[in-house]
C-alpha cells in the first residue's frame, strides 16, 4: 500500500520528521523502482546508527510507501505514544517472550494488507568496529518464508555521521551527507516452500547479510570484512554504545 490512503496521524508524523530530515541531511538516494508502489514488501537495512530509522522511512516515504516499523510491545503502552504509533500503523513487538508468535502474525497481517515493513536483521547497531555488518537474526528470513514477499536491501552510509554509536554524540549541524540504495529483491527462491528449520533460516539470512554488507562495499569503497560474529565475552569499551542500543 503506497501513500494514497494515509490518515491523519500519519501526515502529521509526515509533518513533523520530514521538514527537520531535509534540513538535518543532504541525501543521495537511489534504488527507489525497487519499492513497487503497491504490494507487500520486506525492507532490509544495515544498522549503523540510532539515527537509521529517520533516515530509512524518510527514504521509502519518499519512493512513495508508508514505512511500517516494528517497535517493543512496551513502547505501545505508553498512554498518548502508543495510541499515535498504532495510528501510524507501526507494529509492536514482544521480545524474549511465548506472545512472540503474535508478532510474527502481526506482520504477516501487515504484509497480507500490502505493507512495507522494515526490519533490522541484525537486531541492533552494528558491534563491528567500522560498523560493517554483523551476522544476522533470522527474523526477516522466517517472515519471508511465511509470506512469500520479495526482500528489498536497503543499504546505508551517513546516518552514522548524525549519531555515532561508537562515541554516543550527536550531531546537530545541517546537510550532513547521508546515502541509501535499495537493490533489486534478494533471490531466496531456492528455499521457497521448505520448513523453518533452523538451518535453512541462518542460510536465508547469511545470503541477506551478505548482500547488504557488498551494498554497503560499493558505497563506502573499499574491501568488506567477513560478517563479524558477536562475541560471547564481555567487552567493557563497547558497554557504554550498546547500553543506547
Amino acid at each position: 500500500m503506497g501513500r494514497r490512503r494515509l490518515g491523519f496521524w500519519q501526515w502529521f508524523a509526515v509533518v513533523l520528521v520530514k521538514p527537520v530530515m531535509t534540513v538535518w541531511t543532504r541525501r543521495t538516494w537511489r534504488g527507489m523502482e525497487h519499492l513497487d508502489q503497491d504490494g507487500p514488501v520486506i525492507i532490509v537495512p544495515n544498522h549503523i546508527s540510532h539515527a537509521d530509522p529517520l533516515v530509512s522511512a524518510h527514504f521509502v516515504f519518499d519512493a512513495g510507501r508508508w514505512p511500517q516499523f516494528l517497535g517493543k510491545a512496551s513502547v505501545f503502552k505508553v498512554p498518548v505514544i502508543g495510541w499515535i504509533l498504532h495510528r501510524c500503523r507501526q507494529i509492536p513487538v514482544e521480545r524474549g517472550s511465548v506472545d512472540a508468535v503474535k508478532s510474527l502474525d502481526a506482520l504477516v497481517k501487515a504484509l497480507d494488507a500490502g505493507g512495507a515493513v522494515i526490519i533490522y536483521p541484525e537486531g541492533t547497531t552494528s558491534r563491528e568496529p567500522d560498523l560493517w555488518p554483523m551476522k544476522g537474526k533470522t527474523g526477516a528470513a522466517r517472515l519471508a518464508l511465511a509470506t512469500g514477499a520479495p526482500v528489498v536491501p536497503l543499504a546505508m552510509w551517513g546516518p552514522e555521521r548524525i549519531f555515532d554509536p561508537r562515541r554516543a554524540r550527536i550531531n546537530l549541524r545541517p546537510r550532513i551527507p547521508v546515502t541509501v540504495v535499495a537493490g533489486p529483491p534478494i533471490d531466496l527462491s531456492r528455499w521457497a516452500g521448505t520448513a523453518p528449520s533452523r538451518q535453512v533460516l541462518e542460510e536465508m539470512t547469511e545470503v541477506i547479510m551478505l548482500r547488504l554488507r557488498d551494498m554497503l562495499a560499493d558505497i563506502r569503497g573499499g574491501t568488506p570484512p567477513p560478517l563479524w560474529q558477536r562475541s560471547t565475552r564481555p567487552q567493557p569499551d563497547r558497554q557504554r554504545p550498546e547500553a543506547a542500543a
